[in-house]
């Protein structure tokens, strides 16, 4: 017989709440979860097709290990063993940062994805950690933390409330959001229209959520910045400047007026192909609505001036008085977050603790750019030694960074690689060692980092909804012991992991004077700690901890896991709410709107106002049924429109002779691939558009349908070297192509 049990969706970062349907012990439905708290019923076509993930085929059984040139099955117990023997004598003869962490996008999907890594970097010691952020969001958490103190205090547009929605860079109608946590993104925005309120867009695509627009503007890819900065100006030019509440928590107005002056819209007009009326209209339409919020996502961040122009959305939002109010833009407060402290000075934000091996790139969150990482594999240098040791968990960058060709060859010279993916993919075919985590159906789930940018404050877990097969090994105990052959600790209980953070980290609340739990015994509240296994007792600690936890018993209405576990469709915390100056970590205790990392930047964007490209220019593309790299295999969530083909402008393809569906050559900086030609006016005339995440045709791969169709690697386009110089992200958007039919 069939069964129902609940599960939130892990396929992207809306965290829709799904009712599956189950029989024994394979998915064969899945629909919305209507009472689910936070979603109501929402589902997207990756949702739906849950029960094609979970049950893919080629989804990995058991670890695999190379013996004798090939990967064969073995038993977890070897596979660790395994493990512990490659990865410690690179530590022991080499030195920590010999050994890399690389850690991709579903990392933030787990629950182990979150409460491990941290753990194992910080047992390991080493500095070469390199994440998916710094090929997508890196900027937006360097800005915030320039502004704020805190790379990770990013707020969100209210959604619900405001009265004009500005977006640059962004597509949530296809990708159901990003760094704003929304279940039903289409329908938020179709509600705003509905109340009156006003849509701009701002991408040089016309996409689907172009097309809901009241204004549309094609923009030239990669002057998101100048734009901003142009409509910063008018706002002081025409006295439009109207901070609010918001005047005794910021610094540097005045350096701000004067750091922009050169960004008039008639200067910037050229550069961006905006005219100088528009440019004016879209500043004084977000000062005179009675509340707005500017949001930008990728497009915005993927450029050469990436973090400046995330610091300009939040400097519009700031300037305008819609920062921290309803209606503007928020910061949301996750029940895991921390215990709250009292609002003051903070450690503030550094840039550049230390620096890359060959490169010389700066640290940003304490990560390297993932373009980097190829080159810190293969090339000697006298700074140290190169990484001789990787650690690849949820990641497939040989696909998702720059010049994939470069680091597959770079990963075939490691002495040694552990990759822990359900597949063997492009990248995880070149481990010694792959450990594959069981399908989401049958792990636990709460979403960590999507709570902290969720538009709507929330709290939802859910269990496993099949058990585990005979076989697998859970993902939060493959993480744990990962940390503990990688760490000199193989051998030990599993639970040791959890037993040291649990230990480490009541012993540091109770001595904080605005915890709940100060001068308590910490031996004392673990004893109370409640859940089935280590990770959920960590789960019921930082629920405890929390802003709107119990405290231990400090207060009886507070949250527990025991609570959560009460509420299977989650429990709503309330709306977003004004929380300044608490979440300010800034050394001044304020925002600071000028900070010298910007100042220092600003130059750059000036010398910007007379860069004109010659031809062609690439930008990427979202698919609604798709997410990065790794849901290629599903034959549900391919083609249709989910097709690797490069998109290019009626005029475009007449003037070099290109037909619709016919091959051509795309040629960059890192080398060139040949994708199917669609003739479509959705891109303005002199730019291209691939999607990312395609060129599944390597030997050695274990993906049947992906190969089927594999497209190409847009990445492979590009060699590397383009990198916002704050944040190290990766430069994808508006890089110069070259575009011929091929013969």
């Amino acid at each position: 017989m069939s069964r129902t049990a609940l599960r939130i969706c892990p396929l992207c970062e809306a965290t829709c709440g799904l009712t599956l349907t189950i029989d024994g012990t394979r998915v064969t439905g899945a629909r919305g979860d209507r009472d689910d708290v936070f979603s109501r019923g929402f589902i997207c076509p990756k949702g739906a097709s849950f029960g094609a993930v979970d049950g893919d085929p080629d989804r990995l059984r058991a670890p695999l290990v190379r013996k004798d040139g090939e990967l064969r099955e073995v038993s977890w117990e070897e596979a660790f063993d395994a493990v512990a023997a490659g990865i410690r004598p690179v530590v022991e003869r080499y030195g920590p940062h010999a050994v890399g962490i690389v850690l991709g996008n579903p990392n933030v999907h787990t629950m182990a994805g979150a409460l491990y890594p941290t753990v194992l970097l910080a047992g390991l010691g080493t500095r070469s950690l390199f994440t998916a952020s710094t090929v997508d969001q890196m900027p937006k958490h360097v800005s915030s933390g320039l502004l704020y103190g805190d790379a990770n205090a990013i707020p969100v547009p209210d959604l619900d409330h405001t009265d004009h929605l500005l977006l640059i860079g962004a597509n949530p109608l296809e990708s159901n959001g990003s760094l704003c946590t929304a279940p039903d993104f289409p329908g938020k925005l179709k509600a705003l229209k509905a109340r009156g309120g006003t849509l701009t867009v701002i991408d040089p695509r016309r996409t689907r959520t172009a097309r809901l627009a009241d204004r549309h503007i094609p923009i030239r890819p990669g002057t998101d910045a100048l734009l901003l900065a142009a409509m910063a100006y008018v706002l002081f030019e025409e006295d439009l400047v109207h901070l609010g509440a918001l005047a005794p928590q910021v610094q540097g107005l005045d350096e701000l007026r004067g750091s922009i002056q050169d960004f008039t819209p008639e200067a910037v007009s050229g550069a961006c192909d905006v005219d100088a009326a528009t440019i004016r209209a879209l500043a004084r339409e977000l000062a005179a609505a009675p509340t707005a919020a500017v949001y930008g996502r990728i497009g915005s961040c993927t450029v050469q001036h990436g973090t400046l122009a995330s610091w300009l959305v939040d400097i519009l939002n700031i300037l305008t008085g819609n920062l921290d109010r309803p209606g503007g833009a928020l910061f949301p407060q996750a029940a895991t977050d921390r215990t709250p402290r009292p609002a003051g000075p903070g450690r503030g934000f550094a840039l550049g603790r230390w620096h890359s091996r060959v490169g010389r790139h700066p640290e940003a969150k304490g990560e390297l750019p993932l373009s980097a990482l190829a080159e810190e594999i293969d090339t000697a240098t006298e700074k140290g030694e190169p990484v001789r040791a990787l650690i690849a968990v949820a990641a497939n960058p040989v696909l998702s960074a720059p010049d994939g060709d470069r680091l597959d060859k770079a990963l075939d010279s490691l002495d040694f690689m552990v990759s822990v993916d359900p597949y063997l993919n492009e990248t995880s075919r070149h481990a010694h060692v792959v450990l594959p985590p069981p399908p989401p159906a049958q792990s636990p789930h709460h979403d960590f980092a999507f709570n902290t940018l969720a538009v709507r404050n929330q709290v939802r877990y859910t269990r496993p909804a099949v058990p585990l097969e005979p076989g697998r090994m859970a993902e939060t105990e493959i993480l744990a012991r990962l940390v503990l052959a990688a760490t000199g600790m193989h051998g030990a209980d599993p639970s040791a992991v959890d037993d040291l953070v649990l230990g480490q980290t009541l012993g540091k609340a109770v001595g904080e004077p605005h915890s709940p739990v100060h001068g308590r015994d910490p031996k004392e509240l673990a004893a109370q700690l409640t859940g089935e296994n280590g990770p959920e007792r960590r789960l019921d600690m930082m629920l405890r901890l929390g802003p709107y936890g119990d405290g231990f018993g400090v207060r009886p209405d507070g949250l527990s896991l025991d609570k959560l576990l009460a509420h299977p469709h989650g429990i709503d915390l309330g709306p977003l709410g004004s929380r300044l100056p608490q979440p300010l970590k800034t050394r001044s205790g304020k925002v600071e709107l000028l900070p010298q990392p910007i100042a220092d930047d600003l130059p750059r964007l000036r010398r910007a106002l007379e860069q004109r490209p010659d031809g062609l220019v690439l930008v990427g593309r979202r698919h609604l049924r798709s997410n990065n790299s790794w849901m290629h295999n599903v034959p549900a969530l391919t083609g249709g429109t989910n097709r690797c083909t490069l998109h290019i402008h009626p005029e475009d393809a007449e003037r070099l002779g290109v037909r619709d569906g016919a091959a051509v050559r795309v040629k960059g900086a890192g080398g060139e691939v040949t994708a199917p030609a669609e003739v479509t006016d959705s891109v303005r005339p002199g730019v291209v558009s691939m999607p990312h995440g395609w060129g599944h045709d390597r030997p050695g791969t274990r993906q049947s349908h992906a190969a089927t169709d594999p497209g190409v690697n847009v990445n492979q386009l590009l060699d590397g070297t383009l990198l916002d110089p704050l944040s190290g992200n990766a430069v994808l958007n508006g890089i110069p192509v070259k575009v011929t039919v091929t013969v």
